[in-house]
């Protein structure tokens, strides 16, 4: 990575800090004025050793002239002074840096939600959760503990450089000497650890992914006995990611390796120049003890500023990431949201192929109409693109070619926040979310009141089940509503159909799940849902789409036949009259 490109990648970083810039100013303030105080603390500890020996008096040195009593209360003051001002500072980047990691989670959760599907399609749910959790962890141990750890060590690095300077010339130049090569190491190491805590954190990205489909798809794994197969899956993928945690460790290893032995080395070779130069009369007690507490300080710093400098490198991976989503194009919802549709649409010539495979076509100059109030049937055998028309209509996804219309306006010039809104979705495989029941008949129009949500239950006919739980409304659906059955979870997606009110509705093999009893009371209900609306009916059973106004016949992406249920049985050796032969006969 370029250092223009990581410098874009700190700036970009920063910005999410900027509505506490005050604070941060201060904190910043805070953090230099406590390490001031810090830097004292050595010097007042000299002149306190040169104190204790009267003798040193004669011999020439820069220390304060006090009593020992006298420094011992000036030193007290100092140390009180500074853990002050550090709480201060440690609170304040704390307070910053948890805001803007919740500020920027909220706007990388918001950004995913804004991306198309075919964005989706093409990446995996467990990598965009390690996003959210393990990159953004990254970032959030950098603003709350490296930054101030990075200006306190600078600080302390930098005053006592000045210190040792100003206390003897001689042993500065001789403990600095090796200084640029541990630098130069530094930069060198610093490197290898970014690329390698890159790969580390897609080979995390990848373990979560693995734990993400065996958790949702768990119903699947135990069904088929594989929890050994799903457990090698995981291992595997977490000895990926050990195998190159562990390298980086072995670079940052060795470089704080090298870093204390050259520092500290230093450190006993100026022990040993300073002992002579004491002995000769060049240094007192206290100016020796003084050096080496700085020394310490600058060592300290330095050896520091590798593990700074590592944790730094991981942070520009990570912002990376972030940064590769955030640039992702969004769908654009802004438009007239609140715009009733009379229901009128149009399919003219759509051509259609998925993003993630362009080179299988999955739809054919599709044509076809719906006037408003209209119910019109998609039939066919699966995988003939017949919920790939109600995913077109949502705008999930674009037409490669020609155009879909509603109301007699192409698509394009409705807002997508329009369209759905006067649309609602009955899919065959129901989603629900793991709240109350409550909650996810609610979900087709948030804010809804508790009468508006029990109307839609009494209509969708599953209100009588729902008050038979002991907790009624409230009742916890489980994850992914495991707690229901298929033909309540579907009944409960009708309800919030219902609760929406759509213009258009989109039903996706809705009584599939249901034995008869139930069937009759749901059709009767979307007897009623459908009045007035135009519908969308996908159907294997053709016996529930014999009212539609129009049926269309769906094979390999092309439409083949259309007509009423009675028009399309007079048609001789057509796909429709042959599945109704088959479907009524038994």
């Amino acid at each position: 990575m370029s250092s223009g490109t990581k410098r874009q990648s700190f700036q970009e970083l920063l910005t999410v800090t900027r509505p506490w810039k005050g604070r941060l100013q201060l904190a910043v303030a805070a953090s230099i004025v406590s390490m001031s105080f810090g830097l004292l603390f050595p010097w007042l500890m000299g002149s306190m050793v040169d104190a204790a020996i009267p003798s040193i008096k004669a011999v020439p040195h820069i220390g304060w002239q006090g009593n020992i009593n006298s420094i011992a209360l000036v030193l007290v003051a100092t140390l009180a002074a500074q853990s002050l001002l550090t709480f201060f500072s440690s609170w304040t980047f704390n307070f910053i840096g948890e805001n803007a990691v919740v500020s920027l989670r909220r706007r990388l959760y918001g950004q995913i939600l804004s991306l198309p599907m075919k964005f989706f399609g093409e990446h995996r749910v467990g990598e965009l959760t390690s996003r959210l959790s393990n990159d953004l962890a990254i970032i959030q141990d950098l603003l709350c503990h490296t930054v101030p750890q990075a200006i306190r060590q600078t600080m302390l690095m930098f005053g006592g450089i000045v210190a040792i300077f100003l206390t003897s010339p001689k042993l500065a130049a001789i403990m600095l000497g090796s200084f640029p090569v541990l630098i130069a190491l530094a930069v060198l190491f610093g490197r290898s650890v970014r690329r390698v805590s890159r790969a580390a954190q897609d080979r995390l990205a990848e373990a979560s992914t693995v734990v993400e489909e065996t958790l949702q798809g768990i119903s699947s794994v135990k069904s088929f006995a594989n929890e050994s197969f799903e457990r090698e899956r995981y291992h595997s993928a977490l000895e990926s990611f050990l195998a190159t945690v562990l390298r980086g460790a072995r670079y940052r290893a060795a470089l704080i390796g090298f870093i204390i032995l050259g520092i500290f080395g230093s450190i006993v070779l100026v022990l040993w120049m300073g002992a002579h130069m004491m002995h000769s009369g060049q240094l007192t007690h206290g100016e020796l003890s003084r050096f080496v507490l700085y020394a310490m300080f600058v060592g300290g710093g330095v050896s520091s500023f590798a593990e700074v400098f590592s944790v730094v490198q991981k942070s520009v991976g990570a912002t990376d990431r972030i940064r590769e989503l955030l640039k992702e194009e969004v769908e654009t919802t802004h438009g007239q949201s609140a715009l009733r549709l009379q229901g009128s649409v149009r399919f003219d010539d759509v051509h259609f192929c998925y993003p993630s495979r362009p080179d299988l076509p999955v739809l054919h100059g599709i044509n076809l109409e719906a006037k408003p109030g209209e119910r019109i049937a998609l039939v066919g055998p699966s995988g003939a693109g017949k919920s790939t028309l109600v995913s077109l209509l949502l705008r999930l996804y674009e037409p490669d070619s020609g155009s879909i219309h509603f109301d007699n306006k192409p698509s394009q010039d409705l807002s997508l926040s329009c369209i759905r809104n006067n649309m609602a979705l009955v899919p065959q495989e129901v989603l629900l979310f793991g709240g109350s029941i409550f909650d996810n008949i609610a979900y087709g129009k948030p804010g809804a009141t508790e009468a508006e949500v029990k109307d839609a239950a009494r209509q969708a006919n599953c209100a009588e089940f729902i008050e038979r739980f002991p907790e009624s409304y409230a009742t916890l659906v489980g994850e992914r509503g495991v707690k229901l059955s298929g033909g309540q979870r579907q009944r409960i997606a009708i309800a919030r159909a219902f609760l929406r009110n759509p213009g258009i509705l989109l039903l996706d093999e809705a009584t599939s799940s249901l034995d008869s009893e139930s069937e009759q009371l749901i059709q009767q209900a979307l007897d009623t849902l459908l009045a007035g609306r135009t519908a969308f009916i996908i159907a294997h059973r053709l016996s529930t789409i014999r009212k539609c106004d129009r049926i269309y016949v769906v094979e390999s992406g092309r439409i083949t036949e259309s007509g009423t249920h009675d028009e399309l049985l007079q048609s001789d050796g057509g796909t429709y009259r042959r599945l109704a032969e088959i479907q009524f006969s038994t």
